[in-house]
């Protein structure tokens, strides 16, 4: 039996944790309006929660709704900073139980397992594969993911390790509070509980399966082996467990192909084209880059409150580009931005 974690309110809903919770949620958005009016009241808003949470009237909402380019078009959601003060709280707690049952290669919305983290490992993978032969991947996601996943699925897998029944109460309000189907893209739980979700994906690939160069940033995963059969044979058996045990189906583009280098097909994942001797932004990222960087040096000419904007997205820019081998792409980036800085005379 599991090891199953009671008296986690006190962690949760007293003023000490909401308080600090209050603190990793206006990072980044201390100067938004909704930040500063909580705060102009902040021990009593606190103290409000604290006794809702207490008295089991806490409630979700209301939801607002919003359409981000991810860079394709995604419906996300946002609730009222107290809200995601309490999320916070919850999320702080929960993590401590859960991260140390993550398997190392789970990439998605944990800390230093981010992008750059996962591509590093993909490519390490590629190399030691492609030590005994031809390299083949099985690269798949989950469709609609986050709609597709099972609230009560999901319960019964939080009440596996957390056995406090006020955190769990807490856990099936937010969860069941959104009026759609699954859980919400935007609520800070979400990314939690949907690696906790996956989380069996992971043990049924690793302990049962027992394969080996595995990895998953939140629906997206890849396998990789020498033999494509043996892939295609894996396939069958992790839809007809998704199927039965989770209630989810694969993308219909889930496919196993061989990964090859120089000219041949690269694995595309996370956002790059991954070869085994080198790794690449994919040719629409280069497109976008160029494109949005121009877009915005024309806006700054005429707007030179913008111009502070173009050096952080060109720099943020940068960064992505480093971590591949466009090297011309970086240094038209970094040229650009030296240019731009000289023009719009910001320092």
């Amino acid at each position: 039996m599991p090891k199953t974690y009671t008296r986690l309110w006190g962690r949760v809903a007293s003023f000490g944790a909401l308080l600090r919770a209050h603190r990793k949620a206006r990072r980044g958005h201390s100067r938004a309006v909704e930040v500063l009016r909580f705060e102009m009241d902040l021990e009593d808003n606190l103290f409000a929660i604290v006794e809702a949470l207490n008295t089991r009237t806490w409630r979700t909402g209301p939801y607002r709704y919003l359409f981000v380019r991810d860079p394709k078009p995604r419906q996300v959601v946002a609730v009222p900073y107290s809200n995601r003060v309490v999320h916070h709280a919850l999320v702080s707690v929960l993590e401590e139980i859960y991260e140390p049952r993550f398997i190392y290669d789970s990439y998605a919305c944990r800390k230093g397992k981010g992008v750059h983290a996962g591509v590093a490992r993909a490519l390490k993978f590629i190399r030691a594969v492609s030590r005994k032969g031809p390299v083949y991947a099985l690269k798949a996601d989950v469709a609609q993911y986050f709609a597709s996943i099972d609230r009560d699925r999901l319960l019964a897998l939080l009440s596996r390790y957390v056995a406090d029944p006020d955190v769990l109460w807490l856990c099936e309000e937010i969860a069941c509070s959104y009026p759609g189907p699954g859980l919400p893209l935007g609520n800070l739980t979400s990314q939690l509980w949907g690696n906790v979700y996956l989380h069996e994906l992971d043990l049924f690939v690793k302990q049962t399966l027992r394969e080996r160069y595995y990895i998953r940033y939140m629906d997206d995963f890849v396998i990789l082996s020498n033999d494509k059969a043996h892939l295609h044979r894996l396939r069958r058996e992790i839809e007809t467990f998704l199927r039965d045990r989770l209630g989810l189906r694969l993308h219909p583009k889930t496919q196993v192909f061989p990964v090859r280098e120089r000219y041949g097909r690269p694995l595309d994942f996370l956002g790059y084209r991954i070869y085994p001797d080198r790794v690449l932004l994919r040719k629409r990222t280069i497109l976008r880059i160029r494109r949005a960087l121009r877009a915005l040096s024309r806006k700054a000419k005429d707007h030179p409150d913008l111009a502070a904007r173009l050096r952080r997205t060109a720099n943020s820019y940068l960064g992505l580009v480093k971590h591949s081998a466009n090297h011309n792409l970086y240094a038209w980036v970094a040229q650009f931005l030296t240019d731009s800085v000289i023009e719009l005379g910001e320092i």
